[in-house]
C-alpha cells in the first residue's frame, strides 16, 4: 500500500481546475458547455511576443537558464517596476519562476515557519490558504463581504495581528472579487502595518493592468513605510495573455530573493529559456496590446454586471478590476431542482448550473466565500450573453 504524506493529504484540490476539468469532460462528450470557471484571457499572445520566442529558438536559447532567470529579463522587470510602479528593485532582488503561482509558493515556503500566522483577507484565491498549509503555517482569515466591496479595513487588520503574525497576503486587483484598493484605502492599511515591523507584506499584483477605476494602479510596495519588507508577486500571464508560457516573478528584499533562488535551485531550476525571452519582449516591447485587452475586459465587466442584475435573487457589486464576478446566491439555497434535489449550498448550485445550464462556475467555498459563486468573464461577449441567459433560465426553474 502506498503511503501519502500528511502534508499532501491535508491539501485541498484546486476547485477552479477541478470544475474546468469537469466542463472539459462534458464538452468531450458533445455537450455545449460555456466555461466561466477558469481565470484565463481568451486572447492570443501578441505577435511581437511570439516572434521573440521564435527568434529565441532560432538563436539556440535551448540550454538550462540561470536559476533566478536571465539577467536581461530581470533587468527588464526591474525597469518595468521602476517605470510603471515607482518601485526600486535591483535585478538581484528579482527571481523568475514558472508562473506567479510558483513565485508566490516559493516566497511562502522561504519565509513562513511552522506555526507562523499569515493574514489572508477572504474571499481569497483558492491556492493562498493551501500554500500556507504546505509551509505548516497558520492561516488567519479576515472575512469581508459585498457591503464593503470585499475590502479589508484597517481596523480589521489591526485586530488580527498578533505576536505570531509573520505575513499578510493582499491581492489587488483581487481574484475572486475584482476589488481594487484605492491609494487612500492602502494608506490606511499601511499605517497599521507600519506599527508592526515583524509583518512581511506579500502583494499579489498579477492583475495590475486590468483595472477600471480610471486611475493608475497603486502598488503596495510604493509606500515608503513598508517598502523594505514588501514582496511583489507578478508575471505576464494576465496582462499579456501568456498563461501557458508560465513566467512569473517575485521582487523581494535581497535576503528573501536569495532564499527563494536557493529553494528554486533544488525544486525546478530556472524557468523555460524560450518563455523567458518571450516575457522579456512583453516587458520591453509595445504596450498597446495591454490596453486593448483591458478595454475589452471593461466592456465585458459592464455586460455581466448588467445581465446579473437582471436575474432576480442574484446580488452583485461592480468589480473594479480583474475579470471575475462573485454573485451572492443565498436566495437560491434551500430551493429544489426540477428533479426534486434540494440545493443545500453554493457548491450544489454551481453543480446544478453545470448540469442544467451547461455553464461552468466555481463554488464560492473554494475561495472561503460560502454562499457565493465565481464567474470569469474572460470570454467573448456572445458566450457571456448566452451563459447568463442559460443561468437565468436554470435559476428560474428552482422552486
Amino acid at each position: 500500500m502506498q503511503s501519502i504524506s500528511p502534508r499532501v493529504r491535508a491539501l485541498a484540490v484546486s476547485q477552479t481546475l477541478a470544475m474546468s476539468q469537469k466542463s472539459a469532460e462534458l464538452k468531450a462528450q458533445g455537450a455545449d458547455v460555456i466555461n466561466l470557471s477558469v481565470g484565463e484571457p481568451d486572447f492570443n499572445t501578441p505577435r511581437h511576443i511570439k516572434d521573440a520566442a521564435i527568434k529565441a529558438i532560432e538563436d539556440n536559447f535551448s540550454f538550462y537558464s540561470p536559476v533566478p532567470g536571465y539577467m536581461s529579463l530581470r533587468k527588464a522587470i526591474s525597469d518595468k517596476l521602476s517605470r510603471e510602479n515607482r518601485l526600486s528593485f535591483a535585478p538581484e532582488q528579482i527571481v523568475v519562476g514558472n508562473g506567479a503561482k510558483h513565485a508566490l509558493c516559493n516566497v511562502i515556503m522561504a519565509t513562513v515557519a511552522p506555526g507562523d500566522e499569515v493574514i489572508i483577507p477572504t474571499p481569497a484565491w483558492v491556492s493562498y490558504m493551501e500554500m500556507v498549509k504546505l509551509a505548516e503555517g497558520t492561516v488567519v482569515e479576515i472575512p469581508t463581504g459585498l457591503e464593503s466591496d470585499f475590502k479589508l479595513s484597517a481596523e480589521q487588520l489591526e485586530n488580527a495581528i498578533t505576536p505570531r503574525t509573520r505575513a499578510i497576503l493582499l491581492c489587488s486587483p483581487s481574484n475572486p472579487t475584482g476589488s481594487v484598493y484605492s491609494r487612500e484605502e492602502l494608506q490606511a492599511i499601511v499605517d497599521v502595518l507600519a506599527r508592526h515591523e515583524q509583518v512581511l507584506v506579500i502583494a499579489d499584483e498579477i492583475y495590475e493592468h486590468i483595472i477600471y477605476t480610471g486611475g493608475d494602479f497603486v502598488s503596495l510596495g510604493s509606500f515608503a513605510e513598508i517598502a523594505d519588507r514588501t514582496v511583489i508577486i507578478n508575471g505576464v500571464s494576465k496582462a499579456y495573455a501568456m498563461t501557458g508560457w508560465r513566467i512569473g516573478y517575485c521582487a523581494a528584499p535581497v535576503e528573501i530573493a536569495k532564499a527563494v533562488s536557493k529553494l528554486q535551485g533544488q525544486y525546478t531550476s530556472g524557468a523555460s529559456s524560450i518563455a523567458q525571452k518571450a516575457a522579456e519582449a512583453a516587458y520591453t516591447g509595445p504596450q498597446d496590446c495591454v490596453e486593448e485587452m483591458r478595454k475589452a475586459f471593461q466592456r465585458r465587466r459592464d455586460l455581466v454586471v448588467r445581465l446579473a442584475r437582471e436575474i432576480p435573487g442574484l446580488k452583485v457589486n461592480e468589480p473594479q478590476g480583474a475579470f471575475y464576478l462573485l454573485p451572492e446566491v443565498s436566495a437560491f439555497i434551500g430551493l429544489s431542482t426540477p428533479a426534486g434535489k434540494k440545493i443545500e449550498n453554493s457548491g450544489d448550485l454551481a453543480m446544478y448550473l453545470l448540469e442544467e445550464a451547461l455553464v461552468a462556475t466555481v463554488d464560492g467555498n473554494a475561495f472561503a466565500a460560502p454562499g457565493y459563486i465565481r464567474l470569469s468573464y474572460a470570454t467573448s461577449d456572445e458566450n457571456l450573453t448566452e451563459a447568463f441567459r442559460r443561468i437565468s433560465d436554470a435559476l428560474g426553474k428552482l422552486k
